[in-house]
């Protein structure tokens, strides 16, 4: 008697998604700004994690800007790179200092370096709050506009 095994294929799955590290500094802002928004724009395909070099915690203008746009990060950790035990496909440094920093990650990991303004340190010299989270906003919108067009650019969608 002859015995045929056929294996089961889900023609539902869907491919894996895309595991991306915005890493900055303090992961304060830039990164966890543009973890927010890869989240809000591509959950679908797109796994975002945020860390830094070192863990400054939270910073409640980048909190406050995003949640401007409508989009929820109060929720998220500050957390170092050795925080996060994940293989990824693809880090960014969003800062100069992390690209300069930045660490050899194992694996297929792909690092490229798109840098932003940091919105604490132009808010230093800012005569009023509502002028330093200006900077803030500028930036938010352009981490916004890059984190958009992010699977276009890495040709993953």
């Amino acid at each position: 008697m002859t015995v045929v095994v056929h294996a089961a294929v889900d023609l539902m799955a869907q491919p894996p998604k895309v595991k991306i590290l915005f890493l900055c500094t303090g992961n304060a802002c830039r990164s966890q700004m543009a973890e927010g928004w890869a989240k809000q724009f591509h959950s679908d395909g797109i796994d975002a994690f945020s860390a830094g070099t070192i863990a400054q915690g939270l910073n409640p203008n980048a909190v406050a800007v995003m949640a401007e746009e409508g989009v929820d990060i109060s929720h998220h950790q500050s957390k170092r790179l050795a925080d996060l035990a994940v293989e990824f496909d693809y880090v960014v440094t969003v800062c100069g200092s992390a690209q300069a920093s930045c660490p050899i990650f194992p694996g297929k990991a792909v690092v490229i370096h798109c840098g932003f303004d940091d919105p604490p340190e132009l808010a230093k010299g800012a005569a009023s709050e509502q002028e330093a989270l200006e900077h803030y906003r500028r930036v938010c919108r352009e981490v916004r506009d890059w984190v958009k067009r992010l699977p276009e650019t890495l040709g993953i969608r």
